[in-house]
This record gives structure tokens, sequence and C-alpha cells, in this order.
């Protein structure tokens, strides 16, 4: 085999070598992952619905580059209706979601973008039809769910802004029984990473079931570290040094809790993964986590710009210095327990929560 899909072989190894390290996997998994994609001769058919969204998960996957969206789309799985990026429109693509969930019953994937409305399903309708009823057909055949984004997750600004419709994720509108009960995927952040997106579609075809997920529904591989972990201001932290005015040039790569920075909270790979292949994130431009990987995004994360009060594992950020010589310091995650047993902590937090700088 020379090539595959138009794609060189030298490209396609290192597409699945790629995809082996966004999973997490060793190399040793290469030749599985080439072989349950040569093996697809039938490309996984997969339908997108947006609902209540900015698409910004959209975009967020069309900035994929490497591999890139035509590669992703027209090589590696079967896109058979999304609402911008499909060709077809009207009727059209009614008819093409239409036969997918007919002819392909049990075979394909749902990914859901956006959230559910609340209030009144006529907030959002799709070609005269109810969103939520559009999510609970096309769910009902489905091999699995994924739901991508803060919003489709867990509800996101669209639930806890006052906003007319009051938005439900998917796996709500699974408990409220709108929605038949799937396997269901989360894979939140605003926006979504393409390579979590797609990582997780390459691990359902390969092994056939959903990856290992948290008690939250994300996948462990993408969602197991605190930010605060990898965060590359973590060294600040450590020292004592908080950015406390925006207009600090001294200041200008400190840490960002006291200004309202959610990353000691937030379990998500961003610090590594990044956005815009590999080219920045949040932090990296100077705009605090906000916490958008955790169920509790948007109001138990807000105000985004001020100091959270949320409890890090039962202990509060504000008394951790206290916690520094005591047995209660072996709850803590781990850095700060290292940090606890060997003096940091103590200098590293800021003075008015027990820090000694």
């Amino acid at each position: 085999m020379s090539s595959f899909r138009n794609i060189s072989r030298r490209d396609f190894l290192k597409f699945c070598a790629g995809t082996a390290s966004i999973l997490g996997l060793s190399e040793a998994a290469v030749p599985r992952i080439a072989k349950a994609l040569e093996g697809a001769a039938k490309k996984p058919p997969v339908i997108w619905l947006e609902g209540q969204d900015c698409a910004g998960c959209s975009i967020s996957f069309i900035n994929s580059s490497n591999p890139g969206t035509a590669e992703l789309v027209l090589d590696t799985i079967s896109l058979r209706y999304h609402e911008s990026l499909m060709a077809a429109s009207g009727h059209v693509s009614e008819k093409a979601i239409q036969d997918t969930i007919k002819n392909e019953s049990g075979g394909y994937v749902l990914l859901v973008e956006g959230s559910i409305p609340t209030e009144d399903p006529r907030f959002c309708q799709i070609a005269g039809r109810n969103f939520v009823d559009i999510v609970a057909e096309a769910a009902a055949g489905a091999a699995a769910v994924i739901a991508i984004g803060s919003c489709a997750t867990y509800g996101g600004i669209p639930g806890d802004c006052p906003t007319p419709g009051r938005g439900m994720g998917v796996g709500d509108a699974m408990d409220k029984g709108l929605v038949p009960k799937k396997a269901l995927i989360n894979c939140p952040t605003c926006p979504v990473h393409p390579e979590r997106l797609i990582g997780t579609i390459v691990y359902y075809l390969l092994y056939g079931k959903p990856p290992a997920l948290d008690k939250v529904g994300r996948p462990v591989v993408f969602y197991d570290k605190l930010i605060h972990d990898n965060c590359e201001r973590r060294g600040h932290f450590d020292n004592g040094e908080f950015l406390t005015d925006w207009n600090s040039f001294e200041k200008r790569n400190w840490c960002m809790y006291l200004k309202g920075c959610k990353g000691p909270f937030t379990h998500s790979d961003c610090p590594k993964r990044r956005w815009s292949d590999g080219l920045n994130w949040c932090i990296g431009c100077s705009s605090v986590c906000q916490g958008c990987a955790e169920p509790d995004f948007y109001a138990g994360m807000s105000p985004l710009y001020e100091r959270s009060g949320k409890n890090l594992r039962g202990v509060s950020v504000e008394k951790i210095g206290a916690y520094a010589t005591g047995a209660v310091a072996v709850g803590l995650a781990g850095h700060f327990i290292g940090q606890a047993m060997t003096g940091r902590l103590g200098k590293g937090g800021p003075p008015e929560e027990g820090g000694g700088n």
C-alpha cells in the first residue's frame, strides 16, 4: 500500500503516530491505529448537530492543520451532516441526516455542539423542528454520543446566564428523559480542542468503546491533570509572585490567581495541548483560566476576573498555608503536599492567604 485515501504512506503513518500521541499511547499502538483506519473501508459516519452555540467548536475544528480539516472530513471520517461544513442546504441537507439515521442505525457517531433549551423548545429550532427532538431522534440510532464544548456538555453560558432558552447539556437531557440514554462522552472547554475530538473518535474506532472516563464523563487522557500543575506561570505561584496590576510591565508574566485564574480548580491538558496548532492558549495570552472544562462553568467560575472562593479538595486555597505543617496536608493535592513539607508553600502563597512573601 503506497497511499491511503490520497495521503502518502509516510504521511498516513505520521498521522497515526500523531493520533497515538494524542491518546497517550505508545508507538506500539501505531500499527493498530493504521490497521483500524485502513480497515474502515466504510468510514465512520458522523452527524454533527449545533444547538444553542456560537459555533466556536466548529471553528476550532476547522482550524485543524495536522491533519488538516479536509483530511479529517474527507479521508478520516464521513461527515454526513454539519450545518456549516456540508455543501448541501435546505431539504437536501435534511434528507442527508434522515438517510444517515435510517440507513446507518447503530453505526454512526453523533456529535452535539451547543446546549439544549429548557424553558421552551421553540427557542432553538432547525428546519421547523425543535432541536431537542432532533437530538433525541439522532441519539436513538447512534453508536455513541460525543458532547463537545462547554455548552453541550454541562450547559455552559446558555445554561447559567439569564438567556431566554436556559440551556442544558446532553447528559442532563438524557437524565430528564428528553434524549435516549446512550454511551456519552463529554469533551468540554470553550471551544473544544480538535485533537481531543479526533482522538476520541479514533479511540472509539480503534477499540469499539469509549475511552476511560472520569466521574463527569470526560476522557481521562485529556482531563486528568489540573491546569495549575503544568501552568507556565506555576513558578511565580511557588515564589509568591502574583499579578495585582494589569498595567505592571514587571509583573506581566506573574501568577494570575489573585486576578481570578481558575487553573487550580480546572482539569484539562490546555497547557500542554494549546490551540491553533499548539501556538498559544488562554494564560499564554495573559488571560486567566476561566474554568471552562468544569461542570460548574459558567456560574461556578464567575465573576471570571475575581479571585475564586472555591475549595481545593476540601481545603480552601486561603488556608493552605495554615495547613502546611499539619497532618491535614496529607489530603491535599500532590504539589501542594510537596510545597507544604518543604516549607515552600508558606513562602509561595499570597501574604494575605498565609504566604510568607
